[in-house]
């Protein structure tokens, strides 16, 4: 906790953002940061509430009231320790999580949380600031050999911590860097890559050796990185996109959303583009259909590019503006959710469907809409048309790819998909393959891939070493 009184005395303040105006002329984060007697004010806030309902709402277990207590008292180097002691990258989730902690915070009953993500983003930076985040390369060997495939928050964090105590470790990554999703879903503006690049280098100072450009199943044959290797974990995220088959799917400027979005980070990282189509949303009228995180980074993009109108679609009915506290506090509250990039300009309509396409010469240029009963079907005699010469499809992953390595290796699937592993071992139904994160769980936050590549990990060195020093 903080100061016993903290929260009586201080208001919650949020972190500010640049103007609108001027945030949508470049892709650099837009954040102002606090200063530093503010942010111990805000730590001041962490009350003694008995039991800290903020530890349920973190799924890496960060201990926030302890370092909300020592930012409080101005010691962001034992703050720092603490925090990278439940969480391999703090930098990450101090800018992309959404904070199921601070819903879950006491005060969050009264509509004022404590701003934990200010907090650990503070710490963290900080920590880089003053040179306390350091390489820790092992000082022993155990001669164990293990491979990664994926390098998104879960495949980086279980590298780390694999590379901690002493394996070899390889990541094996398809694309041309490492970050996954962080490098090539979430735009810059939210998360910039140089925040991503300098974990990596500190994974490489750590010994763990990025194998980029490799797909399993395509350029290493999966019997002989199995052969290769003491153990191997699946991290590839779930990349299968929900497609919406409708009359006129197959026109010219309909994309997914995981199409749209990696082309401009790659713009801004100046990494080659390859042999693909380039997608801008510069002088169009844009439809992002699905109502998340992702529809609200293809809003953010499409305006920085230029678009001339954004609508965004969500099948589900729009929600309250706010929760009832009495039913669902601690859990995760449905209520409505404005992002940053929704209010750089966006028309917002919920409770509808897009029930075809049409087109022009073979390039879309309306989408036909209607709106939803309570089985998400459509309504006769509410339909609408919206001019589109753009559409971006935002409506989440299904589970991952199944071709290519998945089915090489013949591991069990779960219902939805997923390669089938429990929370407790993390073993597939083959012999020495683990798989965690979005693969494992289906699409879920970085938070979530980070605990369970903590996780995996901690199986991975009990199984190999017959014991393990690793947290869960």
């Amino acid at each position: 906790m903080g100061k016993v009184t903290g929260f009586l005395e201080y208001d919650r303040q949020e972190l500010k953002y640049q103007p609108a105006a001027d945030r949508i002329r470049h892709y650099k984060e837009f954040t102002l940061p606090l200063a530093e007697a503010d942010v111990q004010r805000q730590a001041a806030r962490c009350m003694e509430c008995g039991v800290p309902y903020c530890h349920r709402g973190c799924p890496v277990n960060n201990q926030i009231p302890d370092w909300n207590d020592l930012v409080y008292d101005g010691d962001f180097e034992t703050a720092s320790k603490n925090l990278h002691s439940t969480n391999n990258f703090p930098d990450f989730t101090g800018r992309i999580c959404p904070a199921p902690c601070e819903a879950a915070c006491t005060l969050n009953l009264f509509d004022a949380p404590v701003t934990i993500k200010t907090i650990e983003q503070t710490i963290s930076e900080k920590g880089w600031t003053n040179g306390w985040i350091q390489p820790e390369p092992p000082k022993t060997r155990t001669g164990k050999k293990v491979a990664i495939v994926g390098a998104g928050p879960a495949g980086l964090a279980a590298a780390q911590q694999l590379a901690r105590v002493g394996h070899e470790v390889h990541v094996f990554e398809k694309n041309a860097k490492a970050g996954g999703l962080l490098r090539y879903g979430i735009p810059d503006f939210k998360l910039d890559k140089g925040v991503v690049e300098r974990r990596v280098q500190q994974l490489v100072a750590e010994g763990v050796v990025f194998h980029y450009n490799v797909t399993i199943g395509r350029d290493v044959e999966v019997e002989t990185l199995k052969a290769d290797h003491d153990a191997v974990l699946l991290t590839g995220g779930a990349e299968k996109p929900r497609d919406l088959p409708v009359p006129g799917r197959e026109l010219s400027g309909i994309h997914f959303a995981m199409e749209f979005l990696p082309q401009q980070n790659r713009r801004v990282s100046e990494e080659p583009l390859g042999e693909v189509t380039p997608i801008l949303a510069g002088g169009k009228n844009v439809v992002v259909i699905g109502g998340g995180d992702t529809g609200s980074d293809c809003i953010g993009t499409s305006v920085r590019q230029g678009a001339l109108k954004v609508t965004q679609l969500e099948i589900m009915p729009r929600p309250p503006e706010k929760e009832d506290k009495l039913a669902t506090w601690p859990n995760w509250p449905l209520k409505l959710r404005t992002s940053s990039s929704h209010e750089e300009g966006a028309e917002r309509l919920f409770g509808v469907t897009a029930t075809r396409f049409e087109g022009v010469d073979g390039r879309v240029k309306e989408v036909h809409i209607a709106q939803v009963d309570a089985k998400f079907q459509p309504i006769a005699g509410t339909e609408q048309v919206i001019k589109a010469d753009l559409v971006l499809f935002a409506m989440g992953f299904v589970s991952p790819v199944h071709e290519g390595m998945i089915d090489a290796l013949g591991v069990d699937k779960d219902g939805r998909g997923n390669v089938k592993a429990n929370e407790l071992d993390y073993r597939t139904s083959v012999a020495k393959v683990y798989a965690a994160g979005d693969m494992r769980r289906g699409q879920s936050l970085v938070v979530w891939a980070i605990r369970e590549g903590r996780q995996a990990a901690h199986a991975i060195d009990k199984d190999l070493m017959c014991k393990t020093v690793l947290p869960r």
